[in-house]
Parts: C-alpha cells; sequence; structure tokens
C-alpha cells in the first residue's frame, strides 16, 4: 500500500445496505462526505473501502461503534467489530478507531433538514446522509483527540 498521508483521516458509519465514508484532516478538525459505499456482501463492501483508502492513504480510518443507550454493545456491534477486523487483515499497518456513535445518524438527519430547510441542500443529497453520519463521528473523535 502506498505511504500514508500526513493528517488524512477517513471516517466511517457502518450500515447494513449503505456505508457511510467521510474524509477529514486532523489539522483542520473538519470532515465532508464522500460517497456512501453499497454493502452487498462483506467481500464488495472490504473492496469498495480500499479503493477510498487507495485513492486518499489515510493515517487513521475512524469507525463508529453503535452501542446501545446504555452504552452495552448490540448485533450490530459485533458486525462492525467484525467488518474491523477484516479490513485491518486485509489493511496490515493501518491504524483503526473505534467511536461511539450513537446519535450521529439522528444528528446528521437533522443537519441535513435544516440544510433543505435554508435552500443549501436538495432532495437528492439524502443519498449522502449515512456519509454525513460519518463526517459528524470523525469530527467528534478528532475533537477528542485534539
Amino acid at each position: 500500500m502506498p505511504e500514508r498521508a500526513s493528517g488524512a483521516l477517513i471516517g466511517i458509519d457502518f450500515g447494513t445496505r449503505k456505508v457511510g465514508v467521510a474524509l477529514g484532516h486532523s489539522l483542520t478538525g473538519s470532515a465532508r462526505p464522500l460517497e456512501p459505499v453499497r454493502y452487498t456482501d462483506q467481500s464488495a463492501l472490504l473492496a469498495g473501502i480500499e479503493a477510498v483508502l487507495n485513492r486518499w492513504r489515510p493515517e487513521c480510518v475512524v469507525i463508529g461503534l453503535p452501542l446501545t443507550g446504555e452504552g452495552g454493545e448490540s448485533d450490530m456491534t459485533r458486525k462492525v467489530r467484525d467488518f474491523a477486523a477484516d479490513l485491518a487483515e486485509r489493511q496490515p499497518g493501518l491504524q483503526i478507531e473505534f467511536h461511539d456513535e450513537r446519535m450521529t445518524s439522528l444528528a446528521a438527519a437533522d443537519a441535513f433538514a435544516g440544510r433543505r430547510k435554508e435552500g443549501r441542500a436538495r432532495k437528492r443529497d439524502a443519498r449522502l446522509l449515512d456519509s454525513m453520519a460519518a463526517a459528524l463521528i470523525l469530527e467528534s473523535w478528532m475533537a477528542e483527540h485534539a
């Protein structure tokens, strides 16, 4: 794999149909949504994520960890951990971090609704909602690790 880019980070919001992806930079502490990756099966998903990693060469990938309201683990949490283990196996040396993602999908939907109301987003932009959640996960992680 090519050398890691200084400061580049990738955020991931794992879903069973689409996986949101965001690009961030540790210097600015901000992230922007990228096109989500379709989840048809684990192999296709990993190939799609690897294409993103090869393009941006991040120094770290931050994956949202879907915990229960009480902070416990669920079936989805285990799916995310399995995905991360498969990614780590295919991308040796890649730093992978987990970050509590509770409420990020709701926050992304609220932010999108606000931008629609202000005329700054169109209905077709809703396809990026999962990636907007990934951006929020990444920005929250960066704020905690500043």
